[in-house]
Order: C-alpha cells, then sequence, then structure tokens
C-alpha cells in the first residue's frame, strides 16, 4: 500500500493537470519519504494492532459486559507490554522498512532541534534532548501513554469494579467465576434502589440454592454467557426460584459497554433532521428516530398490522385501506 501511494502522488506530481494538484501531489511524495512519518507510521500500526480487537468489540449494537472486561484488561497489559519491552522491535521494523523503500534514517545520537521548543527552552537553558530520545520518549512512549490514559479515563476503578463483580454471574467454564459475596456486594452497593434491605439479606440465602441447583441443571451447565444464563432461567421457569437472582442478571444486562449506541443516535439525528425538516415537532422526531435507528426491527413489521393498530388507537374518518 505504501510503494502504491507513493507511486501515485509521483505521477500526479508529474502529469498533474494544474500547478496546485502537481504541487500538492510532490509534497504528499515528500511527506511519505520522510522518516518521522515512516516511524508514526509504524507507531500507529503497531498501537492499533492491539486496540482493534477492543474497537471492533465497543462497536457493536449489543456486547456481553464480562467479554468487554475482559477485552479493556487485555488491552491495557499489552499496550504496558508494548510499552516497555516493544522500542527494539519497533526500531528494527523501521529500519527495515526504510533500507526498503530508501527512506534517509537520521543519525540517532545527533540532537533533536525543534524549532518551537528551541524557542520556549531559551530562557531555561535545558539539555538538548537528541532524537532517540524524541522518536522513544515524546513519540512512542507519548502515543501509547494517550491510549492508556483513554482507557483509564473511560473504565475508572469504580466501572471496572463493576465489571470484575458482574462477572461473578458469569456461568463460562461451569460457574467457576461464581461468587456469592462479589454477587451480593453487586446488589448492595451498585444496585441499592432496586433492592429492599430485606432482599439483600434473602440474596445470600437465594444464591446458596442458586449454586448447588443451577449448576447442574442440563439446560444450564453448558452455558458461555449472561444472556444465555438469563433465557435459559427463563425457558426452564427456574427464574420463579431464584427472583432475586434473575433480577440482578438483568440489571447487569442492561449495562451499556460503550457508547456506541449514543453516538449512532446523534449521527442519526443529523441524517433525519436537516435543514429542510428543521421544523419537525419533537414528538415526530422522536418516533422517526426509533423507527430509522431500529430498521431491523421495523422491516419486520407489515403495513397491515401498523394500520390495524393505528385504527385500534382511536376511531379515524380516513380509510387506508
Amino acid at each position: 500500500m505504501y510503494r502504491a501511494s507513493r507511486s501515485v502522488l509521483a505521477d500526479i506530481a508529474s502529469e498533474g493537470t494544474t500547478y496546485a494538484q502537481r504541487g500538492d501531489a510532490l509534497n504528499g511524495v515528500k511527506l511519505l519519504m520522510s522518516f518521522e512519518f515512516v516511524f508514526n507510521l509504524h507507531v500507529v500500526k503497531g498501537i492499533m494492532a492491539i486496540t482493534d480487537g477492543l474497537c471492533q468489540a465497543l462497536q457493536l449494537k449489543t456486547q456481553d459486559v464480562v467479554n468487554a472486561m475482559h477485552l479493556v484488561s487485555t488491552t491495557k497489559t499489552l499496550l504496558q507490554n508494548l510499552r516497555n519491552d516493544g522500542w527494539v522491535s519497533l526500531w528494527s521494523n523501521v529500519r527495515q522498512f526504510c533500507e526498503i523503500y530508501d527512506v534517509a534514517i537520521p543519525d540517532m545520537n545527533a540532537p533533536y532541534f525543534d524549532v518551537l521548543k528551541s524557542i520556549r527552552r531559551q530562557s531555561r537553558q535545558k539539555d538538548i534532548v537528541t532524537m532517540e530520545h524524541h522518536y522513544r520518549v515524546d513519540i512512542f512512549f507519548a502515543a501509547i501513554d494517550r491510549q492508556l490514559q483513554e482507557l483509564n479515563t473511560r473504565f475508572s476503578e469504580r466501572a471496572t469494579e463493576l465489571l470484575i463483580l458482574s462477572s461473578a454471574l458469569n456461568p463460562i467454564d461451569g460457574y467457576k467465576s461464581f461468587n456469592i459475596e462479589h454477587i451480593c456486594k453487586l446488589a448492595r452497593d451498585f444496585y441499592p434502589k432496586d433492592f429492599s434491605d430485606q432482599e439483600k439479606e434473602h440474596l445470600s440465602y437465594e444464591l446458596q440454592h442458586y449454586k448447588l441447583d443451577i449448576p447442574i441443571h442440563l439446560e444450564l451447565k453448558n452455558l458461555s454467557t449472561l444472556g444465555d444464563l438469563c433465557r435459559g432461567l427463563v425457558t426452564t421457569e427456574k427464574y420463579k426460584l431464584y427472583p432475586l437472582v434473575d433480577r440482578l442478571i438483568r440489571l447487569v444486562l442492561t449495562l451499556p459497554a460503550s457508547t456506541a449506541i449514543t453516538e449512532r443516535d446523534f449521527s442519526a439525528m443529523k441524517i433525519v433532521k436537516t435543514n429542510l425538516r428543521s421544523k419537525m415537532e419533537d414528538n415526530f422526531f422522536r418516533d422517526y428516530l426509533v423507527v430509522y435507528i431500529e430498521k431491523e426491527i421495523a422491516e419486520t413489521l407489515s403495513e397491515d398490522s401498523i394500520i390495524d393498530t393505528f385504527y385500534m388507537m382511536k376511531e379515524r374518518r380516513a380509510q387506508l385501506k
């Protein structure tokens, strides 16, 4: 892809139809052939290779919160490992890439000069950093630190605790993560208004029966997700025997693992309410958005069923069918 992009820009730089087009293409070729671009390209590639799985998972419309927790944890660990041990491998790949595509490699022991930074440092007389320090610390470490900071901000200690406690309900591997103390703490600390004091006290006793019953049930012992467990409790009618556990599982399943749905909603608003539809009333706008966003559900509804429901709401003068 790099070779093809550089070749296309070189052709445009020599055969472009206008001076501006040829000039922009020439600047693009110079940028592609610069060492800083190649280095940044490899840094971004290394980080995205680690974070891609988490990004793809969090873009799903529905996401198992326990699986999301594990993805966040592994992503943080891999990013930290890249920061601690990834410099040598990255530098080797960058050198090899530059040799293949004839990109000039600067002397890494030479002092790094930045016009803006040098102006700021004139009065402070700080030691001049080397090229290696600039690329390793100011770019490589800084880029990874920003990613780790973003993950730590989005998944705070309290959010992480919630995810860890929620994993105690996960049925995977024969309910090996089942923990009565963690489940009671989950209900007590994170859902205080959804359970009365009496229900919180009774939950531990209900969990003791649940622990001896559910993991050996033929239809429930080989489940892998909370969603499967919730459906299994309904089909086997075990939810009637363990209503508090069933309620807690449903509450955990409603946790948003990301802001992907909200971001889609805002994107849909920009598409639906345009300049030509700027006078749309809020009620109609809200109903329109529901149909637009939930297209998969809307496609299952027939026109006749919609008309029948419309007639059942109140008497209508117009005949629609």
